[in-house]
């Protein structure tokens, strides 16, 4: 690190005292990246540069993830939504637009309902809206998923975030398929918060303009979900990646960073 790059961290204190550590990158209006289940900041590397023309980025390793405590409370997406908030008020951050993907949709879905003021555009991409509601994965990828065998575990999940010709152009190292270094706790902390999510009755009180993105290939979170989403949200607009997995912001890079540009600035 040179004497004029960032510190790589800085800690927030959530309401129940858990340091969260956060990332500022960039000059301009501040974006909050919200990044997937059992992720930290890491699965924004290589794209939240694509904003930082006209914005600074802000990211967060997630309670149980990265820099931030592992505690043993405080997992669900609507304590990781006052997560995120209290990141934004450390860092002086009183509105700014906030694009979250996977479980992080969920986590923005929260933090728009619950902070209308704090929030100016939404991005949801890859996600649900939980609940008896959402369209679920099939039965096939939960069992590919649990598998025992961890190597095979984590081939099933890049299988589910990326198509075979897209991988077969960029290999890997991949950011995107969890936090290793989480300690059990927190990983079932993880999952147990993305699968009780279920913010229905509250999105219809989104204010923010919202942009819904998904790949149309999408096994982790099936795409029926973007129009449930726009249904829910008013006035929300949508877009589809054609032949993209879960990880469409990565597999469409170039267009799905340039369409969320396009609509932060509009």
């Amino acid at each position: 690190m040179t004497d004029t790059d960032p510190p790589p961290h800085t800690f927030a204190r959530a309401a129940d005292g858990t340091a969260l550590a956060c990332q500022l990158r960039g000059r301009g209006f501040p974006l909050l990246l919200l990044a997937g289940q059992a992720n930290n900041h890491r699965w924004w590397d290589g794209i939240r540069e694509d904003f930082h023309a006209t914005h600074s980025t802000v990211t967060l390793d997630y309670r149980g993830t990265g820099a931030s405590d592992k505690p043993e409370a405080g997992y669900s997406t609507p304590e990781f939504a006052e997560d995120a908030i209290a990141v934004l008020d450390h860092l002086g951050i009183e509105r700014a637009d906030v694009y979250g993907t996977s479980m992080g949709g969920r986590v923005a879905q929260w933090v728009a309902a619950r902070h209308p003021g704090r929030v100016r555009r939404l991005v949801l991409g890859c996600t649900t809206p939980g609940g008896p509601h959402a369209v679920e994965r099939d039965a096939s990828v939960r069992r590919a998923l649990a598998q025992p065998d961890p190597e095979a575990a984590r081939q099933a999940l890049i299988d589910l975030m990326y198509s075979p010709a897209w991988r077969a152009e960029h290999p890997g190292p991949y950011t995107t398929l969890g936090d290793p270094a989480m300690p059990p706790h927190a990983r079932r902390g993880h999952l147990l918060a993305s699968n009780r999510h279920d913010a229905w009755d509250a999105l219809p009180t989104i204010s923010a303009p919202t942009l819904v993105l998904h790949g149309d290939q999408d096994r982790m979170a099936p795409p029926d979900n973007l129009a449930l989403l726009a249904a829910r949200i008013p006035g929300a607009r949508t877009h589809l990646f054609a032949g993209a997995r879960h990880a469409y912001f990565e597999e469409c890079r170039p267009e799905a960073s340039a369409l969320v540009s396009a609509f932060l600035a509009d």
